[in-house]
């Protein structure tokens, strides 16, 4: 991460200077589409000019000369070649709009694509400082900004470029010493467009922040409806709720105060300035120094020209919301991930399943003053059963993190199949692992979906061997459309044991050397807790596995059991052997597994039984 970074968030601040040239990346593929759309642009401004020269002509030559005009067919050729100006002026337009507005909808697409793919990648301490509701935000409301700008707003505005610049010509053309009156009150109308329109910046930003804010307190809040609902929160809820709202409001309102008062006051030197240059063409006209097409035709260009700033200083408007937009986002394309691929990535070995943790140290960003792990030392061997037990906070989680590559050590090293996990690529190292966690995630998608993400190449026929395996197959098969059945979202249709089974078939597809567990079977009740565990067993068979441990079945499985303290292992060894020491573990199988001395005995023996 690079440049200076924002206190509150840790993210690197854009600069605000040339913050829409950042957007040219984006564009560049698309080049041969913006000359087309540039031509088509330059061809409605000519035809829009145009139209003045042919309204002088019929000025001049028809209503000036009243016999002339009586001539047959005098006036239609005008009347024609006015209508020729429209016709093409329409087919610019055209043009010009389809162009335009496709190139808009491409690049806002490419840039949610390059955000999302790039967030995505983001390791762990992003998230713990930057809230899913406010990234969310960053890919709708500002793409959509975005997606105004380019597809509409640009075109406008570089259309009103140069009309205002032909338009400047031509009255220069028609009567100079008008025009430099003309020339004489711009500077009027740019200083004020350049005043509000720094403050305009400002306000845009800060109002997308707010909206940003409420997106996220909303997300926030029905994600958890049940717990809100459950516990009659719902009138702090909405209370919360309606003054993020307010808060979001008060800056818009400033933001259209401004930009009010910025259209206002060009609109008043603009038309002012009008009436003024007016006022001297008509004493010019009625001395004879110039005749009513003339006039009438910078009249026109007059209009066009004021037309122009005026439209253009609407538009300033919306490119500081999209420069402040634009910002927002490339904040998150500039945040660099601390976990990635190092440029000289070693191969990994072939898979044994073979851990080590060395002396490790490590601390959460969010929390740098606690030692997560603190010389933490463990050594699994190919297809060993560990379990890890202790208090909570001691680092059991932490150990499965680190593994994961989702945070670097401070200190010591970690190594899989003999390859230190910091110098391979993280991906490659994330191949090895087979995760079953104690809330799997389930998407919103169909069962089939929901399997075949630990394997996306795996046909139908391996994710009905991998559900069977799990025992999921007894319940997907009663679905309404059986494995094609929608889970509904974070899989709300079914159980806890069904979602469990199905975490455990996505592990089983996936096929991995080492298992993580983290305690799958500690939220299920007596009968989903023997069909997971059942399931578990198959997946444990010749791989190596580390357990989260809450539960005595868990325990009594395991080969070796590793007891952590404050992030270090303080004791090692087989539930009887530890049993025997006395000691956390002993305290921790009376409470922890609330469970007496003989009832642990017993329940080895009837393990050991089986």
């Amino acid at each position: 991460m690079s440049g200076e970074t924002d206190e509150k968030t840790g993210r690197p601040k854009s600069k605000r200077v040339g913050a829409l040239k950042r957007l040219w990346p984006f564009a560049r593929p698309y080049r041969p589409l913006m000359v087309f759309a540039l031509l088509a642009l330059i061809g409605a401004a000519g035809a829009t000019l145009a139209i003045g020269q042919a309204v002088r002509r019929m000025v001049d030559n028809g209503f000036a000369s009243p016999g002339v005009a009586t001539q047959p067919g005098y006036l239609d050729e005008y009347f024609l070649a006015l209508f020729g100006v429209f016709a093409l002026l329409a087919m610019f337009t055209f043009a010009r709009y389809y162009s335009v507005t496709w190139l808009g909808e491409r690049v806002v697409a490419d840039i949610r694509d390059a955000v999302y793919a790039h967030v995505i990648r983001l390791d762990p301490a992003f998230f713990e400082k930057t809230k899913t509701g406010e990234v969310m935000s960053r890919l709708t409301v500002d793409t959509e900004l975005i997606q105004t700008v380019v597809g509409s707003s640009a075109s406008i505005a570089l259309r009103n470029l140069l009309m205002f610049l032909g338009g400047l010509v031509m009255l220069i053309i028609t009567s100079p010493k008008l025009a430099g009156m003309v020339l004489a009150i711009v500077p009027l109308v740019v200083v004020p467009i350049i005043v509000f329109g720094r403050r305009l910046r400002t306000l845009s930003r800060q109002s997308q922040d707010r909206v940003a804010a409420v997106n996220s307190r909303a997300e926030e809040s029905l994600n958890a409806v049940q717990t809100v609902q459950a516990f009659t929160q719902e009138e702090h809820e909405t209370s919360r709720f309606s003054r993020a709202v307010a808060d979001t409001l008060a800056v818009a309102k400033r933001r259209i105060w401004v930009r009010a008062w910025l259209t206002a006051v060009v609109i008043l030197f603009i038309f002012g300035a009008i009436d003024a240059v007016l006022w001297f063409g008509a004493t010019d006209v009625a001395n004879g120094n110039m005749s009513s097409g003339e006039l009438t035709a910078f009249v026109f260009y007059a209009i066009v020209v004021a037309g122009s700033v005026g439209a253009l200083s609407e538009m300033w408007g919306d490119l500081q919301r999209a420069a402040g937009a634009t910002e927002r986002l490339m904040e998150l394309l500039d945040i660099e991930p601390s976990i990635g691929r190092p440029d000289d990535a070693r191969a990994m070995p072939s898979p044994e399943g073979r851990i080590a943790f060395d002396n490790v140290t490590f601390r959460y960003p969010s929390r740098p003053e606690v030692l997560a792990l603190d010389g933490f030392s463990m050594e699994v061997k190919p297809g060993e059963k560990v379990a890890l037990v202790g208090p909570s906070g001691a680092g059991k989680s932490t150990v499965f993190q680190i593994l994961l590559r989702f945070y670097e050590i401070e200190s010591g090293s970690v190594s899989v199949d003999g390859e230190d996990i910091t110098a391979a690529d993280p991906v490659e190292v994330r191949r090895r692992y087979g995760l079953v966690a104690q809330d799997p995630v389930m998407f919103a998608a169909t069962a089939m979906e929901n399997i075949r993400y630990g394997r996306p190449e795996a046909s139908d026929e391996e994710v009905r061997a991998a559900a069977t395996a799990a025992g999921a197959a007894e319940f997907l098969d009663r679905l309404p459309q059986g494995y094609d059945t929608e889970l509904g979202e974070k899989g709300q249709r079914l159980s806890g044991g069904q979602r469990q089974r199905i975490a455990i078939a996505r592990a089983l597809l996936r096929d991995p050397s080492i298992l993580l567990l983290d305690e799958a079977t500690s939220a299920l009740d007596a009968e989903s807790e023997r069909a997971v565990q059942q399931a578990l067993d198959k997946l444990m068979q010749g791989r190596t596995t580390i357990m989260i441990a809450h539960r005595l079945a868990t325990v009594l499985k395991a080969d070796r059991i590793l007891v952590l303290e404050q992030g270090r292992v303080v004791d090692a060894g087989t539930h009887s052997e530890l049993m025997e020491k006395g000691g956390l573990y002993a305290r921790l199988a009376k409470l922890q597994f609330d469970v007496s001395q003989e009832a642990l005995d017993a329940g080895l023996a009837a393990d050991a039984a089986e």
